[in-house]
């Protein structure tokens, strides 16, 4: 394989955090163009680099992607201090991932194929992190892990595409670092108790669930 110069390498990675800014600020359709001003190069480079519109959006759902694997894995893997440590460390600079946020929710407004595709690949990593978390102790192991993930990606979806104020045509980076900051301080707590001290008091719903499933099903104690 061809071996990248680095000065390409810089521009394509200053392209890539240009367009999840604008397209997260604009909405999907802003131009290319902008993206480029942004990023300090023309709009040739970007199709240079990329190949089209198209492509850049894929290879920003992937640049996100990934940051939220990373993130959620360093979180439900630190054996070490059973998550805190990261948690405190991962709020401390939740203002970075302002960005990022505000891309996830112009996916998820853009309805469509693509907000199909890029929900299935977060609850696919869910489910990856979730093992892993089984794997170092952290997260208990569950009769349907597709289903929990699946259920826990769409809530946290759903809720960020509810709360965040960004049904305008241009979202303000400027404020969102704050505004996530206050949300994320409002769900943790009952999230977190949710998630380690269970809702219900007793299993009588969870059995008489389970009672209704064929013998292959809902395997576990």
């Amino acid at each position: 394989m061809r071996s990248t110069p680095s000065a390409d390498l810089t521009a394509r990675a200053r392209i890539l955090q240009a367009a999840v800014r604008r397209f997260a600020q604009d909405g999907t359709g802003a131009p290319l163009r902008t993206i480029a001003a942004d990023a300090g190069v023309s709009a040739g480079l970007i199709l240079h680099h990329f190949g089209s519109r198209e492509r850049l959006r894929e290879a920003c759902d992937e640049h996100v992607l990934v940051q939220i694997h990373d993130a959620k894995t360093e979180l439900l893997t630190d054996e070490a201090s059973g998550g805190g440590a990261t948690l405190l460390v991962q709020l401390a600079q939740i203002e970075g991932y302002a960005a990022s946020v505000g891309y996830v929710l112009r996916v998820l407004q853009s309805g469509g194929p693509r907000q199909r595709a890029f929900v299935d690949a977060v609850v696919a990593d869910a489910v990856d992190y979730l093992r892993r978390g089984e794997a170092a102790g952290l997260v208990r192991p569950s009769r349907f892990p597709q289903e929990r993930a699946r259920m826990m990606v769409e809530q946290s979806l759903g809720s960020l595409l509810l709360q965040l104020p960004a049904q305008q045509e241009h979202l303000d980076l400027e404020e969102l670092p704050r505004w996530l900051r206050d949300y994320s301080l409002l769900v943790l707590g009952p999230a977190l108790e949710l998630y380690t001290e269970p809702l219900l008091t007793d299993r009588s719903m969870l059995d008489a669930f389970l009672a209704t499933l064929p013998p292959d099903e809902g395997a576990g104690p």
